[in-house]
């Protein structure tokens, strides 16, 4: 069994205003400037049923499925998360397309999968992410395999295949 990782807190005052800044650069049109990175998820607040908007960078993505994989760098405990857990129905914006997707929460072996793959792409942002979640930094694939096993990753399925 491994110890629960120490997870940084939610941003609050300027860092979460810096860290929405993207949203505004989606709703002005110029989500293609992040090259399929990032993307815009518009999601249902579960206590106020009030839409809820943030933008996820994607560790995955299956253009022939039409999936996208994120991952909760605030661990469950993340607002959006938690939403998606009580209405998994939601629409993300991928650079100035739009589409409708349901939320599917992989286990805890594909998250470590996910993220052993995620980590051979990108080296350095996967270090990163190992290290802002607690884990420490990443030496090989078992260690980002074993991180991305405790790692909440949602896998967002477009409704509307070709």
């Amino acid at each position: 069994m491994h110890p629960a990782p120490q997870r940084p807190p939610s941003p609050v005052g300027w860092r979460r205003r810096l860290l929405r800044l993207p949203i505004h650069l989606f709703r002005a049109g110029l989500g293609p400037l992040f090259g399929g990175r990032l993307l815009l998820l518009i999601h249902t607040g579960r206590t106020s049923g009030r839409s809820r908007e943030v933008v996820l960078e994607v560790v995955a993505h299956d253009s022939d499925r039409l999936s996208w994989t994120v991952a909760s760098g605030f661990g469950p405990d993340a607002q959006w998360y938690r939403n998606l857990r009580q209405t998994p129905q939601a629409t993300i914006q991928s650079g100035r397309r739009y589409r409708v997707v349901t939320a599917r929460f992989p286990s805890p072996e594909e998250g470590g999968m996910i993220m052993a793959e995620y980590a051979r792409r990108h080296p350095r942002a996967a270090r990163a992410l190992c290290r802002f979640m607690g884990f420490g930094a990443g030496r090989n694939a078992d260690d980002y395999r074993s991180a991305g096993e405790r790692i909440p990753f949602v896998r967002l399925e477009a409704d509307d295949l070709p």
